[in-house]
């Protein structure tokens, strides 16, 4: 028997960039979920309204807007999946009057104060935030090597390095990637993103740069999971990287087996510690 649509369950589904949110959607909805999702303009694939219930279109920072949205669908889950493109923070935030209320008590605009304060706002209505991981649990990457070739002792002893660095580059919430080669560090993340830290530090290796990408510290991985994928061997490509190292568990690998064929095919290492 078919569901009433006020029988079935309902998620909430706030969505960026990314083919991320279409697989959450995709993915709850085959559990017989109901999803109600929030996307953002210029971010979030239009391709969502095929796979959600329905969409409500908001412009980043509208968070009165996103509340008032979930409420009326009678949501008291939600899921965060999707990325935000931080350069254009600078230029297409448009935020109501909620949302100008919650940055003005932000110290600091660093992600994980962003999206604590959110998940806070959100828990005051009644709606509570779950991982989105949890829909799609073959997402997470893996431990152990994953390609055929295994790093080599300088390389792993760049990996190592690396990851110290990483760490300490998440703990102060300034990004989760660092590019290092001979135990120096090339490319440290910031705004740009993952691929652009990639090229730059890269480029000044000029080949065999070791990529490491971690959790930071305080990661809450509910709405907030470092990921990888295809795109990531395909830039680290371009630049001649040997070793791409993540983080087991707490990693998203999207697109896993096509990415572990291509590093394969390119000789280069995928370590999952």
């Amino acid at each position: 028997m078919t569901k009433k649509p006020q029988d079935q369950e309902t998620l909430g589904l706030i969505a960026g960039g990314g083919a991320f949110p279409l697989m959450v959607a995709e993915a709850a909805r085959e559990k017989g979920l109901r999803v109600v999702a929030v996307a953002h303009e210029g971010e979030t694939d239009p391709m969502l309204a095929d796979k959600a219930h329905e969409v409500a279109w908001i412009k980043l920072g509208q968070l009165g807007h996103l509340i008032k949205v979930l409420k009326k669908a009678g949501v008291t889950k939600t899921v965060m999946a999707g990325t935000i493109n931080k350069k254009k923070m600078f230029g297409n935030v448009r935020p109501d009057l909620r949302g100008l209320t919650l940055m003005s008590r932000l110290a600091i605009f660093h992600d994980d104060d962003i999206l604590r304060a959110v998940a806070a706002e959100l828990e005051k209505e009644g709606i509570e935030i779950v991982s989105a991981a949890q829909h799609l649990p073959g997402l997470a990457a893996p431990g152990g090597n994953l390609t055929r070739r295994k790093p080599s002792k300088e390389e792993r002893e760049d990996v190592e390095f690396g990851w110290k660095i990483a760490k300490e580059l998440g703990r102060l919430d300034i990004g989760q990637c660092v590019v290092v080669r001979r135990k120096t560090v090339l490319a440290l993340e910031a705004i740009e993103g993952t691929n652009e830290t990639i090229l730059r530090g890269g480029r000044l290796a000029r080949e065999k740069a070791v990529v490491v990408k971690v959790s930071k510290p305080s990661q809450d991985l509910r709405f907030d999971m470092p990921s990888v994928g295809l795109e990531t061997l395909q830039v680290m490509a371009r630049v001649k990287a040997s070793v791409l190292a993540i983080e087991a568990g707490k990693t998203l690998f999207f697109d896993k087996d096509a990415a572990i064929s291509y590093a394969d095919r390119l000789k280069i290492a995928i370590l999952s510690l």
